[in-house]
């Protein structure tokens, strides 16, 4: 994978499309995506005010930074106008909320087709409903097929919460086989993955444990409600200087010359594979790119 093709997203920050103050603090942030929220941060009274928003914020859009629009669901009576409305401000993503099916993906893809031809507006696939997370792994199948669109999965942990009534505890014991099982879906149809939101934002501590827990259950990044969890959040989905150490150990072995054509070699007393190689190449590659 080359660095090009790589883009992180450690913190994605979601902004309500109605709050011009931390709207007029996205160019200086260092989060790696901000999501323009249609959806649910704006009252169905001010839906239509949100929307019409949306062109003077990407007049003025970061130009490092991840630009996604979240819009209200195709089904109901906002989603087509929004879609029409981010479609028209050329956003680097589209997020679609309550995702059932890969229908419903399908359909946003041949909605934008018609106004986007070159292809350059991805779709994001927000996981949040029962079926949604049943269906996970056909959904995650079309990140196989690039006329699709879609690139990245989000974790709706509090609307789970809602729909199936399973507590949301400090641990998320009862949540951890539905990421996991979505890590596995995103995985087997290449996309990223990017986690729930912590709801208490004043809670350094608790959502530091579960941004490291998020890592290291293969999420790419978290979904964020504030500014100040972008730092620590930065922090915990980018590779550790033990791990980029030994990525830089283990592709310098293979490519010494007696090790170029062997499938396995010996490295500080470990067995060391070339999907290891693969891995610690990756690794490197997201390593030069959060650092650039």
């Amino acid at each position: 994978m080359t660095e090009t093709q790589i883009r992180p997203r450690r913190s994605v920050l979601y902004v309500p499309a109605v709050n011009d103050r931390a709207l007029a603090k996205i160019g200086q942030l260092s989060c790696d995506a901000v999501v323009i929220d249609l959806e649910d941060s704006v009252a169905p009274s001010e839906k239509v005010a949100a929307r019409q928003k949306l062109a003077a914020i990407f007049a003025a859009r970061p130009q490092r930074t991840e630009m996604v629009v979240r819009i209200n669901a195709l089904s109901g009576e906002w989603g087509a106008d929004d879609l029409a409305a981010a479609t028209a401000c050329k956003p680097d993503a589209i997020l679609l909320p309550k995702v059932d099916t890969a229908r419903d993906v399908l359909e946003a893809g041949d909605l934008l087709d018609e106004a986007d031809e070159d292809a350059a507006i991805a779709l994001w696939a927000m996981v949040e409903t029962p079926r949604g997370l049943m269906n996970s792994a056909a959904i995650a199948e079309l990140g196989r097929d690039p006329a699709s669109r879609l690139a990245c999965f989000v974790a709706g942990t509090n609307d789970l919460a809602k729909e199936t009534g399973a507590l949301l505890t400090p641990d998320r014991r009862y949540f951890l086989p539905w990421l996991m099982q979505m890590v596995l879906a995103a995985r087997a149809g290449g996309l990223d993955l990017i986690d729930g939101v912590y709801n208490d934002f004043r809670d350094a501590e608790g959502f530091s444990r579960e941004c490291a827990e998020a890592a290291n259950m293969g999420f790419d990044g978290k979904t964020l409600i504030h500014p100040a969890q972008i730092e620590v959040a930065n922090a915990a989905f980018s590779p550790s200087e033990e791990a980029l150490a030994e990525a830089r150990a283990i592709v310098g072995a293979f490519a010494l010359a007696e090790n170029r054509d062997k499938g396995v070699i010996g490295l500080a007393g470990r067995m060391v594979e070339r999907l290891h190689l693969a891995q610690a190449e990756k690794l490197l590659a997201k390593a030069a790119v959060i650092g650039a």
